[in-house]
């Protein structure tokens, strides 16, 4: 027995050792999605940055597939010793409620989030809802008239979507979803005439609102976006929904509490910076900022959310 506690307090000591040399190597940040898209280019960012803060490269690798299953899992797996990050994404709360894994986001320590893209309610500039209520009365009267898009069925903005009319008090079908590849020919589809409401990102409409040719009636967060001050809040029409993508850094989960702690720090540090600022104003993120702790309750939550919302949809699995 003595031997044993001699043991455990020799590892015990060598990981403390180890986590106050930390990084003493190269560090692999997993991206759950493709080269050159938007969690790319943020993982890239980050990767700089901390490679800049740390004094060790962060190299970005793309592991692709499944929805997103396949990168989560390989860096939920990966040996937890501060050596693989991921840039985890809003799908690790909803990928195993649609069957597409039976990884959680139980599988990973959180670290910072960094981003949050909530969904807005567009429709073109001479529709005749001027409000959020305008367009929810007309689609309570009309139910199955009105025709919304804005990704796949069972992204995030459909889901967005679903429950949006639910917190509202309206059956999630009456409306029709029309699928899309994504926001950009949602809108054009939207502009065309051929679907009545987009629901996507109000930075990915940012042109169209800008230029007057759609209206943003809601965003559907806790607060509205200072870039688009005008644009109210779901709960400001006393709808308790708010919904949207995220991104943040998560480990293995039984990562050493030191190693957490050196990475919470420096990510923190960085969303800081005024660099970080210009980086998400210029590629139209939204900056959302939460500790490791306030990181996991919010991801916990967000399982919870999307579960009953998939239901509703008739995705869950």
């Amino acid at each position: 027995m003595k031997k044993f506690v001699t043991f455990l307090l020799i590892m015990a000591f060598s990981i403390a050792i180890m986590a106050a040399n930390y990084p003493r190597k190269p560090v692999t940040i997993i991206c759950p999605w493709g080269a050159g898209g938007g969690t790319d280019r943020l993982a890239r960012f980050l990767a700089d940055e901390l490679s800049k803060k740390l004094g060790q490269p962060f190299v970005v690798v793309n592991k692709t597939g499944g929805g997103g299953a396949v990168g989560h899992s390989a860096g939920a797996y990966a040996s937890p010793d501060g050596y693989t990050l991921t840039l985890v994404t809003m799908e690790i709360a909803s990928m195993h409620w649609m069957g597409l894994t039976n990884l959680s986001f139980e599988a990973f320590d959180y670290i910072a989030q960094v981003n949050e893209d909530s969904a807005g309610v567009l429709v073109k500039a001479d529709a005749s809802w001027k409000t959020l209520n305008d367009l929810l009365e007309d689609i309570k009267s009309n139910p199955g008239k009105f025709l919304f898009s804005g990704t796949a069925s069972g992204g995030i903005w459909d889901l967005a979507r679903i429950g949006m009319l639910d917190a509202a008090g309206l059956s999630v079908d009456s409306v029709t979803w029309i699928p899309t590849t994504g926001a950009a020919q949602a809108l054009i589809e939207l502009l065309g005439g051929h679907v009545d409401v987009v629901t996507c990102s109000l930075a990915e409409a940012i042109s169209q609102i800008q230029s007057g040719q759609v209206r943003a009636l809601a965003i559907m967060a806790d607060e509205r976006d200072p870039r688009f001050p005008d644009v109210p809040t779901l709960k400001e029409f006393g709808i308790n929904w708010s919904a949207g993508t995220w991104r943040g850094i998560a480990v293995p989960k039984n990562t050493p509490t030191e190693i957490k702690e050196i990475l919470e720090k420096a990510i923190l540090e960085i969303s800081h910076s005024e660099e970080f600022k210009e980086f998400m104003n210029k590629n139209g993120f939204g900056i959302k900022v939460r500790n490791g702790e306030q990181f996991y309750e919010f991801v916990k939550e967000q399982d919870r959310a999307w579960k009953h919302v998939l239901e509703l949809g008739g995705y869950a699995k």
